[in-house]
């Protein structure tokens, strides 16, 4: 004689196998949501950017609205800096997870052997920063060299800008103490410093165009003073190989420039972490670096050169693994 399950167990049954293919469909949306199958990353970072008005900032802004939409688990602080050394100290004390920092700056921080130099890891290299000495549109200062005797802008003690504008001058050989006045100031105030006359020139290094700079031309009469390709070959006898030779566009600051390109310095970004970060997290945070630069680069111009088939090059940098990961998965 058959016997019928009683009523109590096929209902059994039937939740057993509802929860089985709910744990099914469960694993395929983890899956899909996150591709290699590991779950996303969740927490708090600090993101270190730099002075309110510069490039930093503005990137920093945008990016943490593009990981908000790709990282929804992951709540991003952004804290202002005095630019790219003191971002270097903040990631190698653990007071910032990710950062910007010139390569310039990373290779000083490495020689010196700075605390926490062997933890600093690479994640992209983004786009090229580029020197901008900015004076009156009358000054007599045609170059580096007639700075002589001048009041001078030179970025803020934790910047990369004093980096290279110390650099910069000693190698016009204007080095000494007496050479000039130097004034520490960032892209935040120097604008309005030189507008006052309170300032002869300032040096400034960002990408193009700059919002502070682009304001400034738009409102008082200012020109970019010529950096000669030789001072390239000073810095580099000298064993700073991470400058290059570059021409600001015509077209960065029509009204300073005239449609007329400028010869300058440029030297590369890097998205930097330290060796502890997440491996997940480093990989989901460079993919949205590569992911977003059109919807970045829309509102901050340089962020239109990052490249995926340069990113890569983190030099002095090595990779973080979790970077390597998202390059190999993109990888042709």
């Amino acid at each position: 004689m058959l016997q019928v399950p009683p009523l109590s167990l096929l209902r059994r049954a039937r939740t057993l196998r509802a929860a089985a293919v709910l744990a099914v469909v469960l694993g395929l949306l983890v899956w899909w949501l996150a591709p290699d199958g590991r779950p996303e990353p969740r927490g708090r970072v600090v993101f270190s950017t730099g002075v309110p008005t510069g490039v930093y900032q503005r990137y920093g802004e945008l990016l943490k609205e593009a990981l908000g939409r790709d990282l929804p688990e992951v709540s991003v602080a952004l804290r202002d800096s005095e630019g790219s050394q003191q971002n270097l100290a903040r990631l190698a004390s653990g007071d910032a997870d990710f950062t910007i920092a010139t390569a310039d700056a990373v290779a000083t921080y490495l020689r010196e052997d700075r605390p926490g130099a062997d933890r600093l890891r690479g994640c992209a290299r983004l786009y090229d920063d580029y020197v901008q000495l900015v004076v009156p549109r009358d000054s007599p200062v045609r170059s580096a060299r007639d700075l002589r005797g001048k009041r001078v802008g030179v970025g803020q003690d934790g910047s990369g800008v004093r980096l290279l504008a110390d650099r910069l001058l000693a190698g016009a050989g204007l080095e000494g103490a007496d050479e000039l006045i130097p004034v520490s100031a960032g892209i935040d105030t120097m604008p309005e410093l030189l507008e006052q006359g309170r300032l002869d020139a300032f040096f400034w290094s960002g990408g193009l165009p700059t919002t502070a700079v682009q304001q400034l031309s738009d409102r008082f009469p200012v020109r970019l003073v010529p950096l000669e390709e030789k001072l390239i070959g000073g810095l580099h006898r000298t064993g700073y190989p991470h400058y290059r030779s570059a021409v600001i566009p015509g077209d960065a600051y029509p009204a300073a420039q005239g449609g007329k390109p400028v010869p300058t310095v440029a030297v590369a970004n890097l998205l930097v972490t330290s060796e502890d970060a997440d491996a997940a997290l480093t990989e989901a945070f460079t993919r949205t670096v590569i992911g977003s630069r059109d919807r970045i680069g829309g509102k901050v111009h340089s962020a239109q050169l990052v490249d995926l088939r340069t990113a890569i090059y983190t030099d002095p940098l090595p990779l973080h693994e979790g970077a390597r990961r998202y390059y190999h998965s993109v990888k042709p």
